[in-house]
């Protein structure tokens, strides 16, 4: 069954908020294991607005951030991390097929794929209409 969150849930497990928190909703949560959650692109976010008056776009780099926080939220949802703070510790791999644009609902799904003690790794993918748009492996720390 489907675990569904909204963005007080959210605000609940990780400390972002606006205009940090890019996530809007989590559509899927398997606690410790992987999560599924959207952004929905507006031409009324800063970063949006600031990337081109003429050819408007999410920054490809939020969007891996977005990965990020969608996988803190399926670690930090755990019983033995509760309470906790994921830290981003970096990007092994991150490729970008094309950028999401206002109008656009990425869906971003990631995996967490090695768990160990306090330092794992998840894998993450963004889609745009069923349309791979990027992917990156992703590190992280627990403190």
């Amino acid at each position: 069954m489907a675990k569904e969150l909204d963005i007080a849930a959210i605000e609940k497990i990780i400390p972002h908020r606006y205009p940090m928190l890019l996530i809007d909703r989590l559509i899927d949560l398997e606690e410790g294991k992987s999560a599924t959650a959207i952004h929905n692109v507006s031409f009324s976010e800063k970063f949006v607005q600031a990337s081109s008056k003429c050819d408007p776009a999410f920054p490809s780099p939020l969007i891996v951030e977005a990965m990020a926080q969608t996988g803190a939220v399926a670690l930090l949802s755990t019983s033995d991390f509760q309470g906790k703070t994921a830290y981003f510790g970096g990007i092994q791999k991150a490729d970008f097929m094309r950028e999401a644009r206002p109008g656009d609902q990425v869906v971003l799904k990631t995996e967490l794929t090695k768990i160990r003690k306090n330092i794992g790794v998840g894998k993450g993918i963004a889609t745009i209409d069923g349309h791979k748009i990027a992917e990156a492996e992703l590190t992280f720390m627990i403190g």
